[in-house]
């Protein structure tokens, strides 16, 4: 065999390798099914789930959302930014060409080397042309690692994105549901208070009649100032409520249009799925897992900087002293060279790279198997929290009837003489303070609902990114 073909197939096989491991999914181990079984579970994570709620303007909200908010459009960007990355460090898999032209007005030296000769002109004009390129040839794999890491990255960033989508959904759902519970809340505490007031006006009358002591009065008086003194808390939360919703709405601060009360909002239905579904959907898992494969292709690119560096260059080019002959045939310059470069003794400089990258790539190998971890704690947390949602809302919903009834058989007492209206008193403050934690039950077991999704991850965040601003840019998965 020729020397030239056994060197062709030395290079091949030293371009077919790499320097460093290749990936491999580290092995987690996940649960078999969920602490919690969910009785009615369906098969809807695929779904726009908000949708389930029955209102089309919480709809219309999460749709604008999408389109407008800040953050998707920040995380859209920062996509670009490491597509941007990508491109640079595959360019450096091909050669480089560049031009030059230059032109000049230079003296000689009368007693340089040669001298010039007596009556000679020492100015001349010089105009150079050229066209270069360069090629340093990755026979070790160092640029296709980078760019393997840099790939990485780009997909990570993407996960990131659909993180931010499936966060701000979650947080419009939860944001207007404790919107119409702080709604819901304003109301009573406002019926609370007129009816307490015209309670308060009877008793003045009485009093002026002589019927109720004064204390009796003061009493009514006291319980009809306590609701109104919740009117004005309410009244802020609900402003700092719509202010909130308008900053996820990437709008200034503003009043949020309502849709259905909260005690016509329908609870979506549970998604079924097992823990290992998760390591296929979240963001954040994805995004972890990439960021662990950026990491394991540094190692690589790291390694390589023990091998030499093998580059090319040409260049053609003109050199004349005057303008006219730059282009002719004996003004061209051709120059075509190869270089090696690479490392006898660092001191340990290399060593420390490759030793950060190992550590580094330990880290975010760590940091995905902790991302599992907790990703598999939301979820069983979320579906528990679901399912006791429900019972303590019943169990709220039937003290709330027992002291609407305690405050109707008091009522009645006090009217017939038979007990006084401190009773009454009693039960109208538990009933309001029972009613009102009703509510916030009720708030609390929608958004336990929208936490299982937001757990669970799955195809509607890609339905919901088909809504969001999306990258500018686009690459192709090959190296």
């Amino acid at each position: 065999m020729r020397p030239y073909a056994i060197l062709a197939l030395a290079v091949a096989g030293i371009t077919g390798c790499m320097p460093g491991p290749d990936y491999v999914r580290p092995e987690v181990q996940t649960p078999a099914a969920w602490r919690i079984d969910y009785t009615q579970a369906a098969e809807v994570a695929n779904t726009k789930w908000w949708e389930q709620f029955g209102d089309p303007v919480l709809n219309e909200l999460v749709d604008s959302a999408l389109r407008e908010n800040l953050d998707v459009r920040i995380a859209a960007a920062r996509v670009d930014q490491f597509v941007g990355a990508l491109t640079a460090t595959r360019s450096q898999l091909y050669p480089q060409i560049g031009y030059g032209a230059d032109a000049s007005r230079v003296q000689a030296s009368r007693v340089g080397q040669p001298p010039l000769p007596a009556g000679a002109d020492s100015y001349f004009s010089l105009y150079q042309a050229s066209l270069g390129a360069a090629w340093q040839l990755d026979l070790f794999g160092r640029v296709r690692r980078l760019s393997e890491a840099s790939q990485a990255q780009v997909y990570a960033s993407e996960q990131a994105r659909r993180g931010v989508v499936l966060s701000l959904v979650s947080s419009i759902t939860t944001s207007y549901i404790v919107l119409r519970a702080l709604d819901r809340q304003l109301e009573i505490a406002q019926a609370t208070a007129s009816n307490f007031n015209e309670t308060s006006r009877i008793f003045d009358l009485r009093f002026k009649a002589g019927v109720v002591a004064k204390t009796e009065v003061m009493q009514v008086n006291s319980q009809a100032q306590q609701a109104l003194a919740a009117i004005p808390a309410f009244e802020q939360a609900i402003a700092a409520q719509e202010n909130l919703i308008s900053i996820l709405l990437g709008r200034n601060p503003g009043p949020i249009p309502r849709g259905k009360t909260l005690e016509q909002l329908v609870a979506p239905q549970i998604p079924a799925d097992l823990p290992a579904v998760l390591l296929q959907r979240r963001p954040d898992i994805l995004q972890a897992e990439q960021n662990l494969v950026a990491a394991n292709a540094n190692v690589g690119a790291t390694k390589a900087l023990y091998y030499p560096n093998i580059s090319i260059t040409g260049a053609l080019g003109s050199v004349s002293t005057a303008l006219g002959d730059l282009l002719t045939d004996p003004a061209t310059t051709m120059l075509i060279g190869a270089g090696v470069t690479g490392p006898i003794f660092t001191f340990g400089g290399i060593k420390g790279q490759v030793k950060a990258a190992e550590a580094q790539n330990r880290q975010a190998e760590l940091a995905y198997r902790q991302t599992v971890l907790n990703a598999f704690r939301e979820t069983n947390d979320a579906l528990t929290g679901s399912q006791k949602k429900v019972q303590e809302v019943a169990m709220q919903q039937k003290r709330v009837d027992s002291l609407r009834e305690f405050a109707r058989l008091s009522t009645l007492r006090f009217d017939k003489g038979v007990a006084g209206y401190l009773d009454v008193l009693v039960a109208e403050n538990e009933l309001f303070a029972a009613d009102l934690a009703s509510v916030r039950l009720q708030a609390d077991r929608y958004a336990q609902v929208v936490n299982v999704y937001q757990a669970m991850g799955g195809g509607w965040v890609d339905i919901a990114s088909e809504i969001a601003p999306k990258p500018q840019s686009t690459v192709a998965p090959g190296l």
